[in-house]
This record gives structure tokens, C-alpha cells and sequence, in this order.
């Protein structure tokens, strides 16, 4: 199959939704986004139910278990079937967070990783290392974190700029994470934004997130997206 690229708004696959999906598609739905994790090696009725979709419209794989910035080997057989399932389905774009979520077992948590020089070049090679096995360039999300770094060379801002350019790879743009971390961290939104490169950005998630206090947000998904994430 011909790979093909999303244009315009996206909607996570969920099993939950297919009943409904399958009766229905809304017109403002372009494309879909899945976590590869969860249908790889899936057969029957869901393997044909993603068969029939992937068949009609342009897929984002989204992954959820890489754990890019983690201390353990990296999934090279995740990385693998993944490359195996996004061939068989068509689809072009990968993208994973710029965290980690495993150490000798899975954490069930993205966690983020310190903002330093070493950890720039540790990550970029590993990320290398994924785009060479998937044969794809990659997106790497920017990650949501609540407590500042033990350790750090530098800010934010600068270790997801020198990751993209040691790793040379794509950035997909979590606009809520970067509101979410701006009031937790205090910084201004909108500079972030303008500061980042844009011509790397090839994907935007919008979610919304739970106000546990004035001086701290937690990104949750699980509420409708806000004027000022929407305004950003």
C-alpha cells in the first residue's frame, strides 16, 4: 500500500468507538490515530474492522511504550513489527514522546527525561536507531512534567531544539503540554511556541487536562480542550 499522509483534524482509533464508526464517519474527521501497540498481531473481527479503515483513510501510528529516553535497551522487535504493521496498513507518520516509560518493566507513566548534554546525544542516537529500523523519519511529542529536573544544562525549550537537530527528526507539537507545562513551570506559552522550528512540525495533538490547583494543571485527556490551548 501507498503510505498516506494526514491532512487536516484527526480521531483516535478506540475499540469503544468502532460500533458507532462503522455506521458513521463525521465529515470532519480526515484521519485516524492509533497506538500501534494495541493492534499489532490483532486478528478477527478487529484486525478486519482496522483492515476496512486503514483501506479508506490515511492512519498515525502514535506509540505509547518506546520509551525513548529510557535507561533499558531499546525494543528493537517492537520497532520491527511496528515497521511490519505500518507497511502492511499503509501508513507513513510514527511519532513518540519524548520521555520514558520503562526501567526493567514497564512504569505505566511517561516520565521525563533530564534536560542535559548527555541525555541530548543519548536519545538523538537512539532515535536515529528507531528512523533507521522503521525506515520513516520520526516525530517526537513534547512531554507534560511537574517537577523541575535534578539535573539540567539546560531548559526545555533548548534540549527539545538540540534533540531535534542531533536526532534530525520531526517534532509533533503537543499543544496542550506545552500550556499545561507553561503555568506548572511558569514560563510564557506562546514564546515556546514561536521558539520551537517549525519547519520539523508535522503533527499537533489538542487534548484537554484536570486544574488540580491555581499553580498546577495535569494533562489528562480528559476533558474538552480550553480557549487559550485552542488560541495557542
Amino acid at each position: 500500500m501507498n503510505p498516506l499522509r494526514p491532512v487536516g483534524a484527526g480521531l483516535g482509533f478506540r475499540r469503544e468507538l468502532l460500533p458507532a464508526l462503522k455506521v458513521h464517519v463525521p465529515d470532519a474527521i480526515d484521519f485516524f490515530e492509533l497506538a500501534p501497540e494495541n493492534w499489532i498481531d490483532l486478528g478477527g473481527a478487529y484486525g478486519r474492522d482496522l483492515r476496512a479503515f486503514t483501506e479508506r483513510y490515511p492512519f498515525v501510528c502514535h506509540g505509547l511504550s518506546l520509551s525513548i529516553g529510557g535507561p533499558t535497551p531499546l525494543d528493537e522487535i517492537l520497532l520491527h513489527k511496528t515497521r511490519q504493521f505500518m507497511d502492511a496498513h499503509g501508513i507513513a507518520l510514527y511519532t513518540e514522546h519524548l520521555s520514558y516509560c520503562s526501567d526493567d518493566g514497564h512504569l505505566y507513566d511517561l516520565l521525563p527525561i533530564p534536560f542535559t548534554q548527555e541525555a541530548v546525544k543519548y536519545v538523538a542516537a537512539r532515535i536515529r536507531r528507531a528512523q533507521d529500523i522503521l525506515e520513516r523519519r520520526i516525530a517526537i511529542e513534547n512531554a507534560s512534567y511537574y517537577t523541575p529536573s535534578p539535573v539540567a544544562d539546560m531548559d526545555e525549550l533548548g534540549f527539545i531544539r538540540a534533540v531535534l537537530d542531533e536526532a534530525d527528526c520531526d517534532l509533533h507539537l503537543d499543544v496542550n503540554n506545552v500550556y499545561v507545562n507553561s503555568v506548572n513551570h511558569r514560563y510564557d506559552a506562546v514564546e515556546f511556541i514561536r521558539a520551537l522550528p517549525t519547519e520539523r512540525i508535522v503533527y499537533m495533538h489538542m487534548a484537554g487536562h484536570y486544574n488540580e490547583a491555581d499553580d498546577l494543571i495535569i494533562d489528562t485527556h480528559g476533558a474538552d480542550v480550553i480557549e487559550p490551548v485552542w488560541s495557542l
